[in-house]
């Protein structure tokens, strides 16, 4: 059946609900039931009934279901880390480089930290949400005492979190990610995530960005105002700003009575890190067929294999090696560890409902083939090469509206997949776009989580944060909308 005009309204229903109530959860769900509501004749029971079983029907797709359950486990293996005090172990494997470099100049002092407040906010890729809150409660005491405004320890540690998450996906935002770009029909998702990295140009140029402000120590715009005042007054916010504090890294406490040692962090991550690859390998070997030489058979492996089951076995790997290694140490029970286990999964529903209702929605406009018909709408008059660029804008104008790049990406990737496939554009070039521009919207946004939770752990007065933010992530945006339209037009 042809539904038309009609297969675009769940979307663009969920795109004014997701704005007007800053609830994605609700947004999505309402955007599956309308969905459901339109291919049932616009029979109310039928349509909630389908809804529901839309959703379940998400668990027939092994892809997805693999993704859901290592977002949770994910939770699991970051309760681990910060009860085994390896977080600890590793801030303060910083704070004797912190003292070091306090030791000499002071201007070289300045500029090594801020180097290494970004870096490890680039190093803690696994979550966001982790990275913000440890670079900003780690690094505070320190840029205080040497005269550095608080926003610039937000905007450093906002600006590390979500672009290292999408360019180094081995997480749950990976894991997402492979997730959507199955539902849309791409059997191989994870060399199409990968390849897309090269011409995803905005987290890029944010890291880019945040070092060339940083070395140079050319600031521009409030931020520059900022620096200012703290330089001559000593006031490391503005007179009347309201810092919003955080005293804890984590909401898990950690063990008491163990020592600190920070390869009970690195050995686990490193290990999910490692194990990523050689499950891919694992995975696809059997699927070549033909190949040159063992390399080239590796090769090949890695881009046939299933990235959902990979980041899996990746994620249950990393728990059994944290887990061993820490009742080996003495301070971990199986009872604990089950108990432990239980809590982290609990920490992370929120993410593992927000990847079902992502898939559901997908699913739900593949059945209205709202992609095709969008495509279609727009064959005459928007062209292969500017299609990157125009996608890049809207989600960027999504993700800024509703404070979410995920919800962003599980949007419109159902919409400019199919695009990309209709106008015969490059789609790995139409999947960069949307991811960056959901990063991109997400930094400007003042709704933002991973925004609000790097002015938490600053204890920086939220809006002076997005207003200093706001001209870097501009001219990342400006920049990256010319890239793809020079690519388009003359690549």
């Amino acid at each position: 059946m042809e539904y038309g005009f009609l297969s675009v309204i769940p979307p663009i229903v969920a795109i004014i609900l997701a704005l007007r109530t800053k609830q994605v959860y609700i947004a999505l769900l309402f955007g599956i039931w309308f969905s459901w509501l339109i291919i049932e004749g616009w029979n109310p029971l039928k349509g909630t009934l389908a809804m529901i079983e839309g959703m379940v029907n998400v668990f027939q797709d092994k892809g997805s279901t693999r993704t859901i359950i290592f977002s949770a486990l994910v939770g699991a293996l970051l309760i681990f880390i910060q009860f085994s005090r390896g977080v600890e172990g590793f801030i303060n494997i910083i704070n004797k480089k912190l003292v070091k470099y306090e030791n000499k100049k002071s201007g070289y002092s300045r500029v090594m930290v801020q180097i290494l407040a970004t870096f490890t906010g680039l190093l803690l890729f696994v979550e966001t949400s982790i990275s913000s809150l440890t670079v900003g409660t780690l690094y505070r005491p320190i840029f205080d005492k040497l005269g550095i405004p608080r926003e610039k320890l937000a905007y450093i540690a906002d600006s590390s979190s979500a672009p290292s998450s999408i360019l180094i996906p081995f997480n749950a935002w990976g894991a997402f990610i492979m997730g959507l770009l199955i539902t849309q029909g791409i059997e191989k998702p994870f060399p199409v995530m990968m390849s897309s990295i090269l011409y995803n140009f905005y987290p890029l140029l944010a890291i880019a960005i945040v070092f060339v402000v940083i070395l140079t120590k050319k600031d521009f715009g409030p931020m520059k105002k900022a620096e200012k005042r703290t330089k001559e007054t000593g006031l490391l916010m503005n007179e009347g700003s309201k810092p919003m504090v955080s005293d804890e890294v984590t909401s898990f406490p950690p063990k008491e009575g163990i020592p600190a040692r920070a390869y009970n962090m690195i050995v686990p991550l490193l290990t999910m890190v490692l194990m990523m690859p050689i499950n891919l390998i694992y995975t696809g070997w059997n699927e070549v067929k033909e190949f040159s030489s063992t390399f080239d058979h590796i090769k090949q492996a890695i881009g046939a294999g299933s990235g959902s089951s990979s980041v899996l076995y990746a994620v249950i790997t990393a728990l059994l090696v944290a887990i061993t290694m820490y009742m080996i140490q003495g301070f971990l029970k199986p009872k604990e560890a089950v108990n432990l286990t239980l809590k982290g999964i609990s920490e992370l529903m929120p993410l593992a409902l927000l990847m079902l209702l992502a898939f559901a929605i997908g699913n739900a406009c593949g059945e209205l083939e709202t992609g095709k018909y969008v495509a279609t709408a727009t064959e005459k008059w928007l062209s292969p090469q500017l299609l990157p660029a125009v996608v890049f804008v809207i989600s960027s104008f999504i993700a800024f509206s509703t404070g979410t790049s995920w919800g962003t990406f599980a949007i419109m990737l159902a919409i400019s997949i199919p695009m990309a496939n209709i106008h015969g554009a490059d789609v790995t070039m139409v999947v960069a776009a949307t991811l960056g521009g959901g990063i991109f919207g997400d930094h400007c946004s003042p709704i933002s989580d991973t925004s609000i939770i790097s002015s938490m752990a600053s204890a920086s007065d939220h809006i002076d944060h997005v207003k200093t933010q706001l001209p870097y992530a501009l001219v990342g945006g400006v920049i990256t909308t010319i890239l793809y339209l020079i690519i388009g037009f003359f690549g």
